[in-house]
């Protein structure tokens, strides 16, 4: 079925089962098929769609940015970064005192001069500070959880985890969290603090973390179909 909508068109395949709803799915290339039970009729197919019309095109455009990979940054004026699960534009600003602030719905950047490696490095700086304060802030929220506490925290720019614990309960945090949601960066730190009781990831490690957030799994999904995108 070609459907159209709002001056957009998608291909969308219909296959009916027995099954006692509708439901809409789309694999990892944002190829949309929907499942209907037997009999539906065509116009009950089609106001399903529309009515899911946004997220079936904002998922859509999500996959296709996956397939063809993080565009390089230009750090100029209205770019946007991921802060906090959103995306906000950058507003630079000449200033002697070099920082990012986050104000009216923007990161506002000030640098020495407007240069793209200065920007990129007060941006880094802001994400380092602000990831550093966000976990220190978790931590104290889930430390009623546990026994013992974590013997020194880092936040560091690690390319494969997005954090770590080692056998002397050292915590260690990648500076990208900050650009996740605070559910998300919860998880990370529920996690890391698990392996202060379990180092491994068996059994009793997750049962654990299932037991202080029961949907650690929604946020494991939000890192992994996001994680390409938290980048400067």
């Amino acid at each position: 079925m070609i459907y159209t909508h709002l001056g957009e068109s998608i291909y969308i395949e219909i296959k009916y089962k027995n099954r006692p709803s509708i439901a809409i799915k789309m694999d990892g290339y944002g190829a949309v098929e929907v499942h209907a039970p037997k009999g539906t009729s065509d116009e009950k197919v089609r106001q399903v769609i529309k009515e899911h019309w946004d997220t079936i095109q904002g998922k859509r455009r999500e996959m296709e940015s996956r397939l063809r990979g993080q565009e390089e940054k230009t750090y100029e004026y209205g770019e946007s970064f991921l802060y906090l699960g959103n995306s906000y534009p950058i507003q630079i600003f000449e200033d002697m005192n070099e920082r990012v602030e986050f104000k009216e719905e923007k990161l506002h950047i000030y640098v020495k001069q407007r240069d793209a490696e200065k920007i990129k490095q007060a941006l880094k700086r802001f994400y380092y500070q602000q990831c550093k304060a966000l976990v220190e802030k978790s931590i104290a929220v889930y430390q009623g959880n546990f026994q013992t506490k974590p013997r020194s925290i880092q936040i560091t720019d690690s390319k494969k985890t997005w954090g770590t614990c080692d056998s002397n309960r050292r915590l260690t945090f990648n500076w990208r969290l900050a650009m996740a949601p605070r559910a998300v960066i919860n998880y990370v730190v529920v996690h890391e603090m698990c392996h202060m009781v379990h180092l491994n990831h068996d059994r009793s490690f997750w049962r654990l973390v299932g037991k202080i957030m029961p949907d650690y799994k929604e946020k494991e999904n939000w890192l992994h179909l996001s994680s390409w995108r938290m980048t400067v």
